[in-house]
């Protein structure tokens, strides 16, 4: 299911946002991953600096997000995807994901990408071209289970 909201589409590194966009962006992953799932994690874990970060905006202000890792001990990955709490029941979940694909094949080319999905939404991420790699695992009281999507894979359409 697409979503037919207009939409802009944003992907920079930490450093080119100014210190209210970071706040606000950081304000949003823990209201979301830390209060609504209720998981004392360390949600600042250190791999900002080093990820890219694609914005779904609507309206200017942050409708869905996801962190893209570049390759380093494996492949790159698409962590932290969200959709805010406002803009939900929209199908953006869909769309920050191919967007994420997206960016992910545009920065880094030929690589197979990686996430670590919540269980439930394991049929959601098989829709978009990922395998599971594991078995379930809990993290952060969460069940989860590692995916792949192969590189050269078809981008679903959006």
């Amino acid at each position: 299911m697409s979503t037919q909201t207009p939409y802009g589409i944003d992907v920079r590194r930490m450093e080119a946002f100014s210190a209210v966009e970071l706040y606000a962006l950081l304000k949003l992953r823990v209201a979301v991953f830390v209060v609504e799932q209720a998981c004392a994690y360390p949600e600042l874990d250190g791999k900002d600096c080093d990820a890219l970060h694609l914005r779904l905006l609507i309206d200017g202000d942050t409708a869905a997000y996801a962190r893209l890792l570049p390759p380093g001990d494996g492949p790159p990955r698409i962590g932290r995807v969200l959709v805010a709490p406002g803009h939900r029941g929209k199908g953006l979940g869909e769309t920050i994901m191919q967007e994420a694909i997206r960016a992910c094949e545009q920065h880094f080319p030929g690589a197979a990408i990686e996430l670590s999905a919540q269980s439930y939404l394991e049929r959601f991420y098989k829709a978009l071209g990922f395998s599971p790699t594991s078995e379930e695992y809990v993290e952060d009281g969460i069940p989860h289970i590692d995916m792949v999507r192969p590189a050269g894979s078809r981008q679903p359409p959006l």
